[in-house]
């Protein structure tokens, strides 16, 4: 399979050499993965919440090295997120699976107007189909499978189910409750549904996204139940341990082509001192998966595993700069709630990017913005900006409350930061007319002293001469830039931002700067 125009190095890993593979599979915010096999192909779909385009999907041959080969909801008649969209709103938890030739995706889109939303498509990289809505379906997290007889079921959080024509939408009988896992327990969601053997699973994440996730399983001889729980159950959580992968839950399973058993889940990676603060996000993991008595059994989550008995199938490193010469934004780059094709352009002047400003600051939910996901715990993040008589930079957002950003407009350069109820403008400097480089550093502490209150990273701003040389304006204290300090569901994304006139940008440098991500 090819895409035409896709840069074929997007989303590498490294994976198999030397018999390992390093997790996570996908890093940065790549929550609640769904994941299918057809033939020696694996596709996988995540969350996207209140970024636009919405539910990036993925392309691997080893389930180790995943492409990016597109976004499923990618056009506004798809996907409409309006500024009253919270953040950690919009988009949640997509399952993707494959029946008759035909990729079937369904999704809950919770911001006004939305709903859950299926869509079609028989080249997963596109184009799929505007969606079919489900109103009868209530809940989020929903999952579609198939039966013997043709007959769709779809199963969402709290847990309950009901037949569906997917075609239309239409529910075709009540919902019913099915087995919720732990008598108790918070949040039963993720709901997964497999035929396996003479046996139905039905998998769900219970105990909330956070340290407390888990991952339970339940079986039928039909998929309306009734449903036996595990006698281990959980099949998999780290809830009170000291592992370096954290919240892991919200899973699903993939047969390999070689017959063995795999899950995707998400995690995440605290840094730093008490509690531990996840900047990155939720993230993809992979593990091992057998099957004893009946039962799934699942393999140790580390963040270095034995890689699959197959032979890898590596990706070449990805750039390190977008130049914006190509017609259009790679599918990895991100904006906030939509992209109008007049505050976005790449034929304005040939060869740069150029925003026009919409909302004055990342404080407005409307801000013209395109960003990527931090995927690495140390990172170096450059760009070239021509102001014009405009205003815009660089910006590390977690939501509009929790973001920093280096800015040029009017003859200086500042640091900004936003935390909370709290704006500050930290740095100044003043600068000649015309293109400034602009840097952000993202730098990791150091593992080796642990304190209570060490924080999970540094990110240091600045501006870059033509020669290299370096002038560090600020650096600021990372945990304001995480889950923990700011809520939701999301994780860090870096990129260019308008706030006053029609600013443009030469090209953009993500560059890694740890080994471990």
């Amino acid at each position: 399979m090819t895409v035409a125009g896709s840069d074929p190095a997007l989303i590498g890993t490294r994976g198999g050499a030397g018999g390992v593979f390093v997790n996570p599979v996908l890093p940065g915010l790549h929550p609640d993965p769904s994941v299918c096999r057809v033939g020696d192909d694996y596709y996988l779909v995540c969350s996207s919440f209140e970024y636009f385009p919405g539910v990036p999907i993925f392309h691997s041959r080893d389930l180790v090295h995943w492409e990016q080969i597109g976004n499923v909801l990618d056009r506004p008649s798809q996907l409409v997120l309006p500024p009253t969209t919270p953040a950690s709103g919009g988009v949640y938890a997509p399952t993707l699976r494959h029946h008759d030739g035909r990729f079937w995706l369904i999704v809950t889109n919770v911001a006004d107007g939305g709903g859950t939303l299926i869509c079609t498509a028989t080249d997963p990289a596109g184009p799929w189909s505007d969606p079919v809505r489900a109103p009868g379906i209530a809940g989020i997290d929903p999952d579609l499978v198939w039966d013997d007889e043709g007959t769709c079921w779809c199963t969402y959080a709290g847990i309950e189910q009901v037949r569906i024509d997917p075609w239309t939408g239409q529910v075709l009988g009540p919902p019913r409750r099915l087995w919720s896992g732990a008598p108790g327990a918070q949040a039963p969601e993720a709901p997964h549904l497999y035929r396996v053997g003479d046996y139905w699973y039905l998998m769900i994440a219970e105990g909330g996204t956070e340290r407390g996730h888990a991952v339970s399983i339940a079986r039928a001889t039909a998929p309306d139940g009734p449903y036996e729980p595990c006698p281990d159950n959980p099949i998999l959580t780290h809830r009170g341990t000291n592992r370096p992968v954290q919240n892991t839950g919200h899973a699903d399973l993939v047969e390999a082509a070689d017959g063995s058993w795999w899950m995707v889940l998400l995690g995440v990676r605290p840094q730093g001192g008490t509690p531990g603060w996840h900047v990155l996000g939720r993230e993809t993991f992979l593990a091992p998966v057998t099957w004893v008595d009946g039962w799934p059994v699942v393999g140790r989550v580390e963040p270095v595993m034995p890689a699959p008995a197959w032979p890898a199938r590596p990706l070449p490193p990805p750039p390190v700069r977008d130049d914006f010469d190509a017609a259009s934004l790679h599918p990895r780059w991100l904006s906030v709630r939509s992209r109008p094709a007049g505050d976005c352009s790449l034929a304005q002047r040939p060869g740069w990017l150029t925003l026009r400003a919409r909302g004055a600051s990342l404080d407005d939910p409307d801000v013209t913005f395109v960003g990527r996901r931090q995927q690495h715990l140390s990172c170096r993040v450059r760009t070239s900006v021509d102001p014009g008589g405009g205003r815009g930079g660089l910006a590390v957002r977690l939501d509009e409350r929790h973001h920093y950003e280096v800015e040029v407009g009017d003859g200086e350069v500042r640091v900004v930061a936003r935390i909370g109820s709290v704006l500050a403008t930290v740095a100044t400097r003043p600068v000649a007319a015309g293109p400034v480089l602009l840097r952000v550093e993202m730098l990791s502490t150091s593992s080796e002293e642990w304190y209570p209150g060490k924080g999970p990273d540094v990110l240091r701003f600045g501006i870059e001469q033509g020669d290299g040389t370096v002038t560090e304006l600020a650096a600021l204290d990372g945990r304001y830039l995480s889950t923990e300090v700011a809520g939701g569901f999301t994780g860090r994304v870096i990129g260019m931002y308008a706030a006053a006139g029609s600013p443009a940008f030469d090209w953009f440098d993500y560059e890694p700067l740890d080994d471990e991500r």
